[in-house]
């Protein structure tokens, strides 16, 4: 047809989430024309998800900023690059100037990692910023993953994967593969994976108090009470070296401490407080210690409670005492192409070196838990945050207790976003800059690469190209970080020389110096296959003595703290309270769903389609015992704030317990935010506690939260 231009077909990775699924992308001119599954992908062989189709939504949204922007009196005005630079800059470098270094505060969001330019640009420049105010999403995540990997293998980034393609029986913890696609354990397709496990005879076993969509894919999934993981995952440990049936390998040392330790976790006890009968803990147990290769994982329902670092312990425990870590079908540690810990490109990990000006809360790996934000900014006094600089983040929505963040923020003297949309969060920014779309970027996944279930590497160049007068989210670092420097003198000089390569020459060097040798020319397309994951342990580890220690001492010392809440001393009167419809309070969890990005991709037409998702689930049985009924308008209570929400009737759910997702509540107080085309709903953040934390790390304790539900 005249004037239309000829479709060509681009290839290129999807980096909304973990995944990483390879897409095989139709353009004409400057337009998306389909979106498709790679079949080539070495990883993701195919598959994607719905959320791959809303990289042409996010495009394409008119509510997507393009230019830079400042608040004004009179609302939202674009302004120049060269004004914005400058007004950053300067509002931070004042700060700094006027209350010190730790007056300016960081958040980063969790679409930092999906990044290249901001993986290789923003770490540079935050280090230029010397402050200890730091926060990200890793603190209602992974942190528990991360301070555990440090603690066990000497690095809060060397975490085994389930090699899920050759594993015989697969334990899974709170964790929804089919929604996340293995978050943690990047393994795209996992309803196929888990059909091949059954295929070639083996077993696969949810613990979860939802019956969720990869309970569906399971051979056999369990509910258990929130917030009770660690009596049951500590309960199979105890049964397996009970039984005889511990065979760790010869570098792993301390199977008596942990087995003296762990000696009150019974099954029995265990069984009064989880809800799993004693029975169904010593089978799983026996089965996963006699299997041919076991692979034991858990992510954010076990990561994101008070014992958050005690369940990511007894997983590790479950595979090293069993001889399954390091053994093909049992964890592994990748080995990406670019390997950022080799290289000493990433922080190993360090714990309570400062801690939180109110709470006094542990930093780890240099960043305070993100539970401690809103008080750093609201408290008087010396050593106040009083400048905040964000990065593809919206915190009111995903910190505990976000409704006070939001109330913190105008507190500040200065605030700054990196993000293309105006949400919950950059609405209180003096300044905003947005930097350029997904498909308008290259990508390479430098961190993500360490949680494959397959050793894969991949370049995409840009799907289309870079619009006039728009930046890549490097080159916003870059500037910041060169203007800030002149102001300050701020910055070290091999950072101030990062900042000035490409996100290209810097991966092509990675590459080069890596394990495999490679370049970027020889990654740049559809992907390589660099193979299954294989033993490297245990020169691997990064422990005094290449040795794993399975009894660190402070994960010894938090299980007095658990003993006294998990072991019941009166078993009858435990097993009487877990009775359906017994207690007047019921426990909180969260919900992840397939076509939401957190607390974004709300207001994409082909997403927010369908039934409501941002519901209250809540068993029938609980419902009759309140006098409320499906659909109804409810009033969900904490002891930190109350929420009124949609209740819908699931037999899915556990009895006494309530399931709300995090990252709604878009449009408040009328005005008007990029999502307020989308989905509305309330945020499960408004009802979780900021002070209920995993006392290790300062995890937010967003499931098992004591909640009550009434009429509205």
């Amino acid at each position: 047809m005249s004037g239309m231009s000829e479709s060509v077909t681009r290839y290129a990775v999807c980096n909304l989430c973990e995944a990483m699924c390879g897409l095989r992308i139709e353009v004409s001119g400057d337009r998306v024309m389909s979106i498709q599954g790679d079949e080539n992908d070495p990883l993701s062989r195919g598959h994607i998800c719905p959320k791959a189709v809303a990289l042409q939504d996010v495009r394409d949204d008119p509510d997507r900023l393009r230019r830079p922007v400042r608040r004004t009196a009179d609302g939202w005005r674009e302004i120049s690059w060269d004004e914005a630079f400058d007004l950053v800059a300067k509002g931070l470098a004042r700060t700094r100037k006027l209350h010190g270094a730790d007056a300016v505060g960081v958040y980063l969001g969790n679409p930092v990692v999906h990044s290249l330019g901001t993986m290789t640009h923003l770490l540079p420049f935050a280090r230029m910023l010397g402050t200890r105010s730091r926060f990200s999403a890793a603190s209602v995540d992974q942190l528990p993953f991360m301070i555990v990997s440090y603690l066990l293998y000497g690095n809060q980034w060397l975490m085994p994967i389930p090699d899920v393609d050759r594993t015989d029986y697969f334990l899974i913890f709170g964790a929804n593969p089919a929604v996340s696609n293995g978050s943690m354990m990047s393994a795209p397709g996992i309803g196929r994976r888990l059909k091949e496990l059954r295929d070639r005879g083996g077993r696969s076993v949810l613990f979860d108090p939802r019956r969720t969509e990869s309970a569906r894919l399971v051979s056999e999934h369990h509910f258990v009470r929130p917030g009770t993981d660690a009596a049951l995952i500590f309960a199979m440990v105890t049964h397996i070296i009970g039984t005889g049936l511990a065979r760790p390998a010869a570098y792993v040392h301390g199977l008596d401490e942990v087995a003296a330790a762990l000696a009150a976790f019974t099954p029995e006890r265990a069984a009064a407080v989880t809800g799993v009968p004693a029975e169904t803990i010593r089978r799983v147990a026996h089965e996963f210690a006699t299997a041919g290769a076991a692979a034991a994982y858990g992510r954010t329902g076990v990561s994101t409670q008070r014992f958050g670092a005690l369940c990511q312990w007894g997983i590790q425990l479950l595979n090293l005492v069993t001889g399954n870590l390091d053994r093909p079908g049992g964890t592994l540690f990748a080995r990406p192409a670019v390997d950022p810990i080799a290289a000493r490109q990433v922080e190993p990990g360090h714990y309570g070196e400062w801690r939180s000006r109110v709470r006094g809360l542990p930093e780890f790996g240099g960043e305070l838990p993100l539970a401690a934000l809103a008080e750093e900014i609201a408290t008087p006094g010396e050593g106040r945050v009083r400048a905040l600089l964000t990065v593809a983040g919206n915190p009111v929505l995903s910190a505990p207790g976000g409704d006070r963040l939001a109330a913190a923020l105008p507190k500040l003297d200065f605030m700054a976003c990196v993000d293309f949309y105006v949400n919950e969060t950059t609405r209180h920014a003096d300044v905003i800059l947005p930097p350029t779309d997904l498909l308008e970027r290259d990508h390479y996944d430098l961190v993500l690469r360490m949680f494959g279930v397959r050793d894969t590497a991949r370049h995409s160049p840009p799907v289309f190209a870079r619009p006039d007068g728009a930046r890549h989210d490097w080159e916003i670092f870059r500037e910041l970080g060169r203007r800030y420097h002149r102001l300050t003198r701020a910055g070290s000089p091999l950072d101030r020389l990062v900042l000035r390569l490409s996100p290209l020459r810097l991966v092509d060097l990675a590459l080069r110096t890596g394990p495999y040798r490679l370049s970027l020319a020889k990654v740049t397309g559809r992907g390589v296959d660099l193979g299954p994951l294989r033993p490297s342990l245990p020169r691997r580890l990064r422990t005094r003595g290449k040795r794993i220690d399975l009894a660190p001492a402070p994960l010894l010392g938090d299980l007095d703290r658990a003993k006294q809440e998990l072991i019941p001393g009166d078993l009858e009167r435990a097993e009487r309270e877990l009775l359906p419809g017994d207690a007047s309070q019921l426990l909180l969890i969260g919900r992840r769903h397939l076509r939401d990005n957190n607390s974004w991709l709300h207001n994409s037409p082909r997403l927010a389609k369908g039934r409501p998702r941002h519901r209250l689930l809540m068993h029938p049985s609980d419902l009759d015992a309140r006098g409320l009924a499906d659909g109804q308008r409810v009033r969900l209570r904490s002891r930190s704030g109350e929420v009124a929400v949609e209740v819908s009737a699931s037999e899915d759910i556990m009895p006494g317990v309530v399931s709300l997702p995090h990252g709604y509540g878009h449009a408040l107080d009328g005005v008007r935010l990029a999502t307020a085309r989308g989905i509305g709903g309330v945020s499960a953040n408004d009802v979780t506690d900021p002070g209920l934390l995993d006392h290790l790390g300062g995890t937010a304790a967003l499931n098992g939260v004591p909640v009550t539900v009434e009429k509205a």
